[in-house]
């Protein structure tokens, strides 16, 4: 039986008019005036100038080769607006003084709400792994269902419903399940030199799931610098501990430079991490109660089902072709060990012994790729062919009941992309043409396999079918094409479209009633857009676009435990699509920047859970049958609605220091998922009002000290499987701020020194819909030294 809850309220929050009156600050900031228009503080001649930064309008789905490491200086941090520019103690021994170029607010991808994450910015921050390093990005919500996991949520969207990258190669597959997911967290975070986020649909670029939005993670790039004809070493060494969970670990690097078109980089990380203490137990802010997951050990504050072990390596390299391009050959792999899932280890009411752990978590992707450019028509142009194989093996042990469940799923996924970008065309001299086409194929081949170890007679029972059905396929790709039209250089507008195809296919297994899947979908959709310049550095923005997601093998063939409940298989299910219209605000005056934007998302034949009876479970699934909760996906009927607001400034102020600040609010709602139901209930985690505030101060001796504060309110709008959710409190989950305090030493790219002290007041918080608590207060030490 599921315990009861008191029914979900709408928070007063839940008003589109406080978020925007809260906005009154950002939106005040455009108002400022122009005087502050220089690139740099006027008291520091800019002698070395950096490179321009590309034009806005550039895509980076087509990018051309990357520039030398060597030969371009760091990227721009938050501290100033600056042109580069060497200060006369950059004479002295040790001492190197850099004031870094101007980096706009607005993420690679024009005319829409993104950003991007820089590598200098993760240094201060310090962050745990790949989601944990956008906890600062607007309108981006990462919640944790254990303490080895993480999934990022998107304008209240996440898992199958966004669409997560690594260099440009999709990692989703077709095991992606509805709602949060661990598989962004496998990808190392030493390994990454920026992470852009690009919010709302974008499935004409990226296809299928990229209803939410998009997560693209660029990878550290080997130094190459064609003038150099001899042999360049730079061994690294990076180190981390952290005292909340005891973690301790570090990754061994060589980047090295073999004659002026040969370079490569590779490396070896290893992690441990233990048990992690949080601030406490927190309540409800409803009904006042202790959540039933994590538990505690004796002291409080230490979480049981926490902890993990992780060794990650990678190769890099890169090769020069002259006029044809540059050849790029990488490798990355991810393994996990030991890693229990919170929620399940032990389950609320369940012995202390019951444990579901994730034995094995493994991820491996290999690629080649040509980047060229190859006439007008391909001005930028990128082929790529790549293999993926994520690994995944479980172990839920009851030793009191003498019985341990084990699973084993393989997706071997094989993929090909074509991305093109064509030269600027001036039919009439106010008009430039821009063309962006290509197209992308992937295959899932999957492996599955399930079965029961009873202890106490040594035997193993192989069940007939895994979590999905063994054998199963999925084939999804398109084509896709977008014009961008630059008119009297104030107003750009950019269209497109995409076809794209999806084909599923899965044998019966009759023991367990499981039908043989075999469907098919080809799906249209579009996005135009604008963005007018409306003054110097002051921008409007407005799209609209239509996205989609077919049904996948998790959809369509899964039967697995998840935090509301056992879940099981809807063959029938229909794809769904989603009409975003977002407007958008951008100010870029040197030292003020800023950016607001509204969104509202429509989706049609949402995919949510609907409750079922033991009487529905499927044939020979006794874990259906002992659950509390059942459930099965099904399309809604109707149409739901997400509407959210994003804000974020940065300010560059005297005497090297900056201030940057994010808010964020969203609210959805849909059809009532039960049957014979009507009227309207909230969508599943969707987050609640929340924001953060950064300050930084940096000297032109490399020394640096700051703050960072995350906050968010209370969240007590709940769908049906959030409140059978053990994760999400009783009535709801508590709104948190927790402040960092951050100090460091860099010497150019020599040495790396940072300190983070988190969570300074030691509070007891989570974000909505994780299971495990944030960590307590404690120390993060982190050490980087290149030669």
């Amino acid at each position: 039986m599921s315990r009861p809850r008191p029914r979900a309220r709408l928070h007063a929050l839940a008003r589109p008019a406080l978020p925007l009156a809260l906005l009154a600050p950002l939106l005040a900031l455009l108002a400022l005036p122009a005087h502050a228009r220089a690139e740099g503080p006027a008291s520091q001649p800019a002698t070395r100038s950096r490179p321009a930064s590309p034009p806005a309008t550039r895509s980076r789905a087509a990018s051309p080769p990357a520039p030398s490491r060597a030969a371009t200086p760091p990227a721009a941090t938050e501290s100033q607006p600056a042109s580069a520019t060497t200060s006369p103690a950059a004479s002295a021994p040790g001492h190197e003084t850099r004031v870094l170029g101007h980096r706009p607010i607005q993420g690679p991808t024009p005319g829409r709400a993104s950003t991007r994450v820089l590598r200098q910015e993760m240094e201060p921050r310090a962050p745990r792994s790949a989601p944990d390093a956008l906890r600062y990005e607007p309108g981006v919500y990462v919640q944790q269902t254990a303490h080895g996991q993480g999934s990022a949520y998107i304008r209240g969207r996440t898992g199958q419903q966004t669409a997560i990258l690594f260099d440009g190669i999709r990692l989703n597959n077709s095991t992606f399940r509805q709602g949060p997911n661990q598989y962004f967290f496998t990808i190392d975070s030493r390994t990454i030199e920026s992470i852009e986020v690009l919010r709302g649909g974008a499935s004409t670029l990226h296809g299928s799931d990229a209803i939410g939005g998009v997560i693209d993670a660029r990878p550290i790039e080997p130094r190459l610098d064609p003038s150099l004809r001899t042999i360049q070493l730079h061994p690294g060494l990076m180190l981390r501990y952290a005292t909340a969970d005891q973690e301790l670990g570090g990754r061994v690097q060589l980047d090295a430079q073999l004659g002026s078109r040969l370079a490569l980089l590779g490396g070896v990380g290893y992690r441990r991490a233990g048990e992690l203490r949080s601030g406490g137990p927190l309540t409800s802010p409803v009904t006042g109660e202790v959540p039933e997951v994590p538990r505690f050990d004796s002291d409080g504050k230490t979480q049981l089902g926490t902890g993990f072990k992780e060794l990650a390596w990678d190769a890099r390299v890169l090769l020069e072709l002259g006029r044809a391009g540059r050849l790029t050959a990488a490798a990355y792999d991810y393994r996990q060990f030991d890693a229990p899932r919170t929620d399940l280890c032990p389950p609320p009411h369940a012995t202390r012994d019951t444990c579901l752990t994730y034995e094995e978590q493994f991820r491996t992707l290999a690629y080649l790729r040509l980047d060229g450019s190859w006439g007008r028509a391909a001005r930028e142009a990128r082929l790529a062919l790549s293999y993926q194989n994520q690994h995944e093996r479980r172990r839920y042990a009851r030793p009191s009941s003498f019985v341990e469940n084990g699973g084993r799923d393989d997706v071997h996924t094989l993929g090909a992309l074509a991305r093109f970008e064509s030269a600027r065309v001036r039919p009439l001299p106010e008009l430039a043409l821009l063309l962006r086409y290509g197209g992308d194929l992937y295959r899932d081949a999957l492996r599955s396999q399930a079965w029961t170890e009873l202890s106490d007679l040594a035997q193993v029972i192989h069940a007939s079918r895994g979590q999905y059905l063994d054998g199963a396929s999925y084939l999804w790709g398109g084509v896709y094409l977008q014009v961008e039209l630059a008119i009297v250089g104030r107003l750009t507008v950019r269209g497109g479209g995409r076809i794209s195809g999806a084909d599923a296919r899965a044998p019966a297994d009759p023991e367990s009633g499981s039908r043989a899947v075999q469907r098919r979908w080809l799906t249209g959709v579009g996005q135009i857009g604008a963005e007018l310049q409306l003054v110097r550095g002051l921008s409007l923005m407005t799209s609209l676009d239509r996205s989609f997601r077919a049904p996948n093998l998790d959809d369509l063939t899964s039967r697995q435990q998840t935090g509301p409940g056992f879940q099981f298989e809807n063959s029938e299910l229909r794809p769904e699509t989603a009409l975003t219209l977002e407007l958008g605000l951008r100010l870029d005056r040197g030292r003020v920047q800023a950016a607001v934007w509204g969104a509202w998302a429509f989706l049609d034949d949402g995919i949510e859970r609907s409750p079922r009876s033991v009487a529905e479970c499927p044939a020979a699934t006794p874990q259906c049958n002992a659950s509390w909760n059942r459930f099965q996906l099904v399309n809604l009927r109707g149409a739901s609605l997400i509407q959210s607001v994003e804000g974020m400034a940065r300010v560059f102020l005297p005497l090297g220091l900056s201030a940057r600040a994010t808010i964020a609010w969203a609210k959805g709602e849909g059809p009532d998922p039960r049957s014979g139901q009507t009227g309207l209930m909230p969508l599943s985690r969707i987050p609640p009002l929340n924001g953060t505030l950064e300050l930084l101060w940096r000297h032109r001796l490399g020394i640096y000290a700051g703050a960072g504060l995350r906050w968010a309110l209370d969240q007590t709008a709940l769908s049906l499987g959030d409140q059978s959710d053990a994760r999400i409190p009783a009535g709801g989950t508590p709104g948190f701020a927790v402040v960092d305090l951050r100090a460091g030493y860099r010497l150019r790219r020599n040495l790396l020194a940072a300190l983070v002290l988190e969570n300074l007041a030691d509070a007891a918080y989570r974000t909505h819909g994780s299971s495990v608590n944030g960590p307590g207060r404690g120390l993060v030490l982190s050490l980087e030294g290149t030669l």
